[in-house]
């Protein structure tokens, strides 16, 4: 079941555009990247998810319902966090809690505090006493409290120490694994690597690839350093799916285009000391989707 649909999703801003033609599927059950450089239109299209902005085209949908006609009724199942968070300093993170389960006429102050003991965040502080991390901990048990069958995240760990990142991640993956949908913008693209399952990326509002995070591992190949046995063996001509190639010596430097097992099968047998595999760069290839949309 897809909780999240866009088709040909549109928004623009006079002359400016947000996005253009976005088509997303996101799966029930996955923990979902959406990411992009400053710019690159996810906020606003998260805003259209949620209702606050109408599409200019296309359409967009969650739980299968209309965002901008429906967007009361998918709201009562959803939990956000927006990435300019904002609390009146005068709350206390208990009167916050209160005043969130008043908003969605339910009871969020069980499962509040359990998280709360579970991120190490008092509930008795007021925001204005808050660091900016401890203040990114409450907004992420304000939108989990209710344990949403959605979660919308922007740029969620963003102000939150490695520690912190680590019990988010893991409460993320448990909630997928229980059915939950979790769908965030990130820039740090290690914790991408650790937890999605599937990612989208856009730039200048447009969708430049949308595939599961195994497929960008397969396509992101390896690096491979051979150190030649001898000036003879240096000379050895590399195979097509060697790409890249740079000699320096007897030090052969190349990017991997095709499986391990390719490259293995090809180097036994050959007079070499030293070799290394390096994993996939998926670093370098989220840089080369941001910067040049894909494009060679």
């Amino acid at each position: 079941m897809s909780i999240i649909q866009t088709q040909q999703l549109t928004r623009t801003y006079g002359r400016h555009r947000g996005v253009q033609a976005l088509s997303l599927d996101v799966p029930r059950g996955s923990v979902y990247g959406f990411l992009g450089p400053n710019g690159a239109g996810k906020t606003t299209a998260i805003r259209v998810l949620l209702g606050f902005l109408r599409p200019s085209g296309g359409e967009a949908k969650v739980f299968g319902k209309d965002c901008w006609r429906d967007g009361c009724k998918i709201k009562r199942d959803v939990g956000y966090l927006p990435g300019d968070l904002r609390l009146y300093h005068w709350m206390t993170g208990e009167s916050a809690l209160r005043w969130v389960g008043q908003v969605r006429g339910c009871d969020v102050m069980t499962h509040g505090r359990e998280l709360s003991e579970e991120f190490g965040l008092d509930l008795s502080r007021k925001v204005r006493e808050m660091s900016r991390g401890t203040r990114q901990k409450l907004g992420l048990v304000l939108a989990m409290a209710h344990n949403p069958k959605l979660l919308i995240l922007d740029e969620p760990t963003a102000s939150l120490d490695p520690v912190m990142q680590q019990k988010l991640h893991e409460r993320l993956r448990g909630m997928a694994d229980r059915g939950n949908t979790v769908f965030f913008s990130s820039h740090t693209l290690s914790e991408v690597d650790r937890l999605c399952d599937r990612v989208a990326i856009v730039r200048e509002g447009e969708l430049v690839t949308e595939q599961p995070l195994e497929d960008l591992r397969a396509s992101a190949g390896h690096k491979v350093v051979i150190h030649w046995k001898d000036e003879s063996t240096a000379k050895t001509d590399p195979p097509e799916f060697l790409k890249h190639v740079h000699r320096e010596g007897l030090t052969l430097t190349a990017d991997l285009d095709g499986p391990v097992h390719r490259f293995i099968g090809w180097i036994q047998g050959k007079g070499f000391d030293d070799l290394s595999i390096s994993p996939p760069d998926l670093e370098a290839l989220f840089h080369h989707y941001y910067e040049n949309g894909g494009g060679s």
